[in-house]
């Protein structure tokens, strides 16, 4: 054929201009080159040259700035005329092959066209980042030229009367459109930057985000073609495939999407409404815009997926359709509809439908994940303002519990994040059922009805089921919060449940819950089933009902056109149901959070300021005492006008009644005074309120009556040292300064008060070490002495200290006194106050407050008490066991020995801390190389993990592997076949004639036996995956619970807790409901592409030519996704999850704290800042998911595209079931295989778990007498480690003690009769037992032990002391004097005990801890500082039952034995009145300390 740029004309010639130049076609075509050329002409060399990227790296730091007026517009429009060149180009083509030779003109210019625009969007976008306005002139001229062309081609066609029955004319029109509003951008820039014609041209500066460099998630920054491909990604994408990307690489948010701007957003809109304020509607408020902007993406998405099945059937009815046109200026005109009964112009049509909805739909997916998460962020903030304004009372009296805080941060928002990310399918569903059904109804006529009723039928069908999986998940989320709270009380107590063998008796209560659960997964699985085989079977019960009908209404039958067109649009028919349980689902789950966010945020609220100072007075009289207490404060006139200066005290109770939430006040008829500037001491027996009243003053107790006043300096200056220690997760320096600015001289003088430099010393990178959550990694006194240094370096006015010296021995107790309290605060003229149980530090108490029973006993200073209260005087002068006479000796004493204690510290200080951390590194590289390994089951491995596939699949039963294998594989089959049979039903229908009769009858029969199979077997499938995966969390949950609670002591020492809890929390869960519907996504959608691929390869074998090059570009695709996404982005997510969640803990925990040193405002920047970096790896994330999905879907499109266009001479019912396929394909490629890959190469990292170990069973009767030997014994926390106990040798009748300072070994030789630590030399016999070839359970179930630390569970006083005999338990409580109080309270041996105890004062849980141990009867006890916040009172009455062995040496005068340790090794072996006679003795030395 001959090629010529007019034609070759045998009738007229085409270059003839006789009529006129403008009235020959082939000029007119000529004339519209000239634009384009010159545009190509002049922007080729700027862009080569780079004049743009010069300037840019000069004006501006990132070269993502858009400022041109109607930057987005233009795009819109560039992409639109880029669009329409293509139609023009297909137009002139198709119209050239018609003719005798080829017209160039036809279809060149639209050609150079199409070159052209993209040329200018790129010269465009070259000359805005760089900031060089002037050039942008070049398009002006162009946009003019080449509308003043298309105008006058445009004109030609009307005087020829070519009209909108032609296409060419349509196209022409269109153009001059596009160029007229293209010409009108411009001028419009012109106007407004007055670049150009004008004298002052606008300067513009770029935003704050871009010029701040931190900034790097660019996504609202870049134009639209890199919004719609996440293109700015590419290079984070490509990086990340050679080094794994840091925290640090990914920067900080931008401010619009920062949690602070979107807390502020969400509280005005909260806030605003006047009545009960609505979550939801504050929602909308604030978000509203976004959920809108995405429903219109979803929308035009849903409708451009119906040019799926309209270009089926369009390519295969028009397989041999003729062409049919008019002939205007020598050439011809296809009229409209002409075009779209081409098949390649089809093909090509479809590629870019699919191209434009996967783009719509991924820009919908990424804005509603923008909008969850900036939700999420909001929330978090919201939460956490809340928990620094809670009353104390919802924490203490267990309203809130912390687990419930967690799950609402961790779960709660989640939810509401989640249901936000699927609002955009509740309004797009019904657009897609409507126009499905009337699309089907065009194809088919009524049988399509017939069908599609039975899709609509059986909607309640899948509305039932999914509002009984949500009733379902609910149950299921009650019985795993149950299981997770009391994981949370076994972990938090784990080394007291190991001490006293109680693993197996906390393992069954486990148990039972996980039962309860498994339960409700069970019904959760069957209901999941139902779900899935409805999904999977709907489509083909309604293709069965249409084809059945329709050969019975329709004798002739469906075309193959109609019939696969109609099978495509059933497919998209069933995706709404498809969604529509999981949106039900998770609307009922965020239904259920907004309630319980609503109570949160509706919760009681601590009191402001207001009242502290007088200004609120509540009556009393519907409030009464408890019965039983009775005031005992005398008013003296003497004291309240002795010699300490009242006019102006620090702190004033007048008239005081305080509550902790119920109508009982817990404190009754408060008046105290305290004294500026001087030291007051509080005292009291357990439980009478000490510790409430200093709650009470800091405005953390609810108040009944009275009022609580302050000096006006001194509220906003106040220092608090809890009595329960309380550590952040940061440096010991941090945690000493606590914000406040750092003075070194300053902070070396509180170090040496608190005797902390010996500790700092031993650590490995001194006071710069981490201190693990809760300061795990630090013993009791050492937390203790940090809290108090923390009161002590604050330089605030007064100074509350809570019980500091119930965890320190008495050097330490002494040092810290006369160092930090009497000198460091008091030269400062700090006001000290101190609650304690020491009374011989009576003496230097310059103001004395005793409580008794919640009300003041007694108010003065000590000789004040001395001359009107002689026998409370005497009472605790008894107890002090000292003589006033002795203040002096005392004193002197403590002066000539300073230099000593200082000395000693250091020799007698064990390296234990040091030697646990030491060689850290090798650690984590022995711990990297060995699987099994527990502290690295949460690492997430780059590499698919089949080893743990093939576990979790072993675990679930090799019969179900083999069922799901077997079934999976044969529904795929059977599938096959139902699609290939009806392809050959109509091609034989469509070719009557030579299809005999009997060939006619048995098509219907085989059909529907084939679908009757396929339904069966998607029932088969969908009950073998879940109940695989059921069967597999039954038996991981149990080893992982049993193999975790059975090891060692040392894991929980180097394992954080919330890392544990992870595995009983989000693994647990992830092994539960995420893995089964993952794997069976996964296969069913891998079968699904390897089954599309078979049959187009059947069909048109030159597919699998095209399939190479595409296979290598999805490979390098997902290689790269799953590196950047899995590897480093969902890294960064995971340990930005756990700093923002401890944050949370810590907060919660540490709440009175925060408030009391008024530190609420740098505790809320510090979650704004954790918020904002997790938010930013969740934004990466989603973006690398879009970036995949985008460039997946394209190759789906290329793969539908290259299908399309090898249909020529293939059967027509062959080529429908080949585009089918290739539709399938498309949607299933990127969405399920790869990117369910990657998931459950994440998720299967959940299902490592671990086996216990067995022990043989020993004898019942053992241990008999209680005789110890200790043969030269070392031990080590670790076989890493030097040992803590050096060559120690001993023997121990029944009855004896060990004495020994701080880090000394003593509670690690406790450890050592447990074997909770590693005997490395030596052996321990216990009536003639070596204990290290005795079973642990059996071993730690015959002997007992008290902490120093008391651990209570929740549930009644009755579960807390486990006995089976109401006497021993009732014996056990008034040993522990704990009768009278238990009778006391609501139920008595049934009253509430709150999660850890909270509802007690921490003396009365260590009181409940000694009867729990005395009720196990044993014939070993050992107690380790077990009465260290016992008053001494109580504790006398307890000596008379127990000897003990602590740091308070005069407890253990009565023992049989006495054993004085140092640094790992025994000092002192003997008889205490012998080493008593001994005067160089150092257990005589500590005698004489602590008389």
């Amino acid at each position: 054929m001959a090629l010529s740029f007019c034609g070759v004309n045998k009738v007229n010639n085409s270059y003839s201009v006789d009529g006129g130049v403008l009235n020959n076609g082939c000029f007119v075509d000529a004339l519209n080159l000239v634009p384009h050329v010159f545009l190509l002409f002049i922007t080729f060399p700027i862009l080569f040259i780079g004049w743009g990227s010069q300037s840019s790296k000069v004006q501006i730091h990132h070269n993502t700035w858009l400022h041109f007026p109607g930057h987005n517009l233009r795009w819109i429009l560039t992409f639109s005329l880029l669009f329409v060149h293509v139609c023009e180009f297909a137009e002139g083509l198709v119209s050239s092959k018609g003719m005798d030779s080829n017209y160039l003109h036809l279809f060149m210019p639209a050609f150079i066209g199409f070159i052209a625009g993209t040329t200018s969007v790129v010269y465009y976008h070259n000359i805005e980042t760089s900031n060089f306005p002037k050039l942008l002139l070049v398009l002006f001229i162009y946009w003019v030229l080449a509308f003043i062309t298309k105008s006058i081609k445009l004109w030609k066609y009307t005087e020829y009367y070519v009209g909108p029955r032609h296409l060419r004319f349509c196209i022409t029109a269109l153009l001059v459109i596009l160029y007229g509003l293209l010409m009108a951008v411009e001028v419009n820039v012109i106007r407004v930057r007055k670049y150009v014609f004008f004298a002052n041209p606008q300067k513009v500066k770029p935003p704050e985000d871009l010029q701040d460099l931190g900034v790097r998630f660019l996504q609202p920054f870049v134009n639209l073609l890199s919004k719609a491909t996440y293109w700015w990604m590419n290079p984070l994408i490509m990086g990340a495939h050679r080094r794994p990307i840091e925290l640090k690489k990914i920067g900080k948010l931008p401010f619009a999407m920062r949690a602070l701007t979107n807390y502020l957003r969400l509280k005005d809109a909260y806030e605003g409404q006047r009545r009960s304020p609505s979550i939801w509607r504050s929602v909308y408020q604030a978000f509203g815009r976004p959920i809108l902007l995405s429903s219109t993406f979803r929308y035009l998405a849903d409708l451009l997926g119906f040019a799926g099945p309209l270009c089926i059937a369009g390519i295969v009815k028009n397989l041999k359709n003729g062409n049919n046109s008019e002939t205007f200026f020598g050439v011809e005109f296809m009229s409209s509809t002409e075009l779209l009964q081409n098949t390649s112009v089809l093909a090509v049509l479809l590629f870019l439908a699919l191209i434009l909805q996967r783009t719509f739909l991924q820009a919908s997916y990424y804005v509603s994940i923008e909008t969850g998460i900036n939700l999420r962020g909001a929330l978090l903030a919201m939460i956490y303002n809340k928990i620094l304004r809670l009353s104390t009372s919802n924490m203490s009296m267990g309203e809130l519990t912390l687990g419930q805080i967690n799950n609402l941060v961790a779960i709660e928002t989640n939810q509401l994040m989640w249901f936000l990310f699927l609002c955009p399918n509740l309004w797009a569903m019904p657009v897609q059922i409507v126009m499905g059904v009337i699309l089907l109804h065009y194809l088919l006529g009524y049988s399509a009805l017939i069908g599609a009723s039975v899709i609509l039928l059986l909607a309640p069908v899948q509305y039932l089921i999914a509002t009984k999986l949500a009733d379902t998940q609910k149950s299921t989320l009650d019985h795993s919060t149950d299981r997770l709270k009391q994981t949370t009380e076994i972990l938090k107590g784990i080394k007291l449940l190991k001490l006293y063998a109680w693993e197996n008796t906390f393992c069954d209560r486990v148990e039972q819950t996980r039962g309860k659960e498994l339960t409700s997964l069970r019904t959760f699985a069957l209901y999941t089933s139902l779900s899935i085989f409805m999904n999977t079977a709907i489509p083909i019960a309604a293709v069965l009902a249409t084809f059945v009908a329709h050969h019975f209404l329709d004798k002739e039958g469906p075309t193959p056109s109609e019939a696969f067109a109609a099978l495509a649009l059933f497919h998209i028919l069933v995706t709404p149901l498809f969604l529509l349980s999981t949106v039900v689902r998770f609307a009922v789950k965020a239904l259920v959070s907004v309630e319980k966010l609503g109570e949160f945020l509706q919760s009681d609220e601590i009191g402001d300021d207001s009242w502290r100072n007088g200004d609120v007075t509540v009556s009393l009289d519907t409030y009464k005492k408890h019965p039983g207490a009775v005031n005992y404060l005398v008013p003296c006139s003497d004291q309240l006008n002795s010699d300490l200066k009242f006019r102006s005290p620090s702190a004033q109770v007048t008239n005081g009644f305080f509550t902790w939430g119920s109508n009982l006040s817990t404190l009754s008829d408060i008046n105290i005074r305290i004294p500026t500037g001087q030291l007051t001491m509080i005292v009291g027996q357990v439980g009478c309120g000490k510790s409430s009243l200093l709650l009470a003053m800091l405005g953390e107790m609810q108040i009944l009556n009275g009022r609580v006043s302050w000096s006006n300096k001194n509220r906003y200056s106040v220092a608090y040292a809890a009595q329960k220690s309380w550590l952040l997760n940061a440096t010991v320096e941090e945690n000493i300064t606590f914000g406040s600015p750092f003075s070194k001289q300053r902070y070396k003088a509180v170090i040496e008060a608190c005797s902390l430099q010996p500790d700092i010393d031993l650590l490995p990178f001194g006071d710069q070490t981490e201190i693990g959550e809760r300061g795990i990694n630090l013993s009791g006194g050492q937390r203790q002495r940090i809290c108090v240094a923390r009161a002590l370096y604050q330089n605030t006015n007064i100074v509350f200290l809570d019980d500091p010296f119930s965890a320190l021995d008495i050097h330490l107790s002494d040092h810290l006194l006369q160092e930090g309290i009497l000198k460091f605060l008091q030269d400062d003229k700090r006001t000290v106050v101190i609650v304690t149980h020491k009374l011989q530090y009576l003496i230097h108490a310059d103001w004395i407050i005793a409580m008794k029973e919640g009300s003041v006993l007694r108010e003065g200073t000590l000789k004040d008490i001395q001359t009107h209260d002689v026998e409370l005087y005497e009472h605790w002068k008894t107890l002090m066991n000292r003589q006033d006479t002795e203040l002096e000796k005392d004193t002197e004493l403590d002066s000539q020995t300073a230099l000593e204690r200082k000395t000693l510290r250091r020799a007698f200080y064990s390296r234990e801390t040091k030697n646990q951390i030491d060689d850290e590194d090798e650690e984590e590289e022995e711990e990297e190389e060995d699987d099994d390994n527990m502290s690295t089951t949460t690492s997430r491995r780059s590499k698919i993990p089949w080893r743990m596939c093939w576990r979790y699949l072993s675990s679930g039963g090799f019969f179900m592997v083999f069922l799901m294998v077997a079934s999976k594989l044969l529904k795929h089959s059977v599938m096959v076949a139902i699609d290939y049979w009806l392809a050959l039903w109509t091609s034989a229908k469509s070719d009557a004639a030579n299809v005999t009769a009997w060939q006619a009858s048995y098509y219907l029969p085989v059909f529907t036996i084939l679908c009757g199979a396929g339904i069966t077997l998607c029932l088969v499938t969908s009950l073998t995956v879940e109940f695989l995966g059921l069967s597999a969390a039954t038996n991981l949950h149990h080893n992982l619970l049993n193999k975790i609670i059975h090891a060692p002591i040392r894991f929980f020492d180097v394992t954080p807790l919330g890392q544990i809890l992870n595995r009983f929390s989000a693994d647990t869960n992830i092994i539960d409901q995420h893995i089964p519907p993952t794997l069976e996504s996964l296969t069913r959608s891998t079968l699904l592409c390897l089954s599309a691929i078979g049959v187009i390869a059947s069909i048109t074998p030159a597919f699998l030519l095209a399939l190479l090059p595409l296979a290598v570009a999805f490979y390098f695709i997902q290689k790269y996704f799953r590196v950047a996404s899995k590897k480093s982005f969902s890294k960064i997510d995971i340990s930005t999850q756990l700093p923002l969640l401890c944050h949370f803990s810590e907060t919660a925990e540490g709440l009175t704290t925060i408030r009391a040193f008024r530190h609420e405002a740098r505790f809320k920047q510090r979650m704004l800042e954790l918020t904002d970096t997790n938010n930013t790896a969740y934004l990466f994330l989603s973006a690398a998911n879009r970036w995949l999905e985008v460039r997946t879907d394209y190759l789906g499109a290329v793969i539908v595209l290259t299908a399309a266009i090898n249909t020529y001479g293939c059967n027509a019912g062959m080529v429908g079931l080949g585009l089918t396929y290739a539709l399938t394909v498309s949607d299933q490629l990127p969405e399920l295989v790869v990117r369910n890959l990657a998931d459950l190469e994440v998720q299967m990292a959940a299902s490592e778990n671990y086996e216990g170990t067995m022990t043989p069973p020993v004898p019942e009767d053992w241990p008999q007498t209680g005789e110890i030997k200790i043969q030269d014994l070392s031990v080590r926390y670790d076989p890493m480690l030097k040992p803590v106990l050096k060559h120690v040798n001993a023997y121990i009748n029944p009855g004896w003690g060990i004495c020994g300072r701080t880090g000394s070994g003593k509670s690690s030789l406790s450890l050592a009769f447990f074997n909770m630590v590693d005997i490395s030399e030596g052996r321990i016999l216990i009536d003639g037992i070596d204990i290290c070839r005795l079973p642990l359970q059996t071993l730690r179930s015959r002997l007992s032990i008290i902490l120093q630390d008391p651990v209570l569970f929740s549930g009644s006083i009755r579960y807390t002391h486990r006995t089976h005999t109401t006497h021993a338990r009732t014996h056990a409580l008034e040993i522990a004097q704990l009768k009278n109080m238990v009778k006391a309270l609501p139920g008595g041996l049934d009253a509430v005990v709150t999660e850890g105890g909270e509802n007690f004062s921490v003396g009365q849980r260590q009181l409940f801890c000694l009867a729990r141990a005395f009720v196990r009867k044993s014939s070993i006890l050992i107690m380790d500082e077990a009465t260290a916040s016992i008053d001494m009172a109580t504790e006398n009455i307890l000596q008379k039952v127990v000897m003990t062995a602590f740091h308070r040496v005069h407890t253990i005068l009565e023992a049989d034995l006495v054993i004085v340790m140092k640094r790992g090794n025994i000092l002192e072996y003997d008889k205490p009145e012998t080493l008593l006679l001994q005067e160089d003795s150092m257990f005589a030395s500590f005698v004489r300390a602590d008389m």
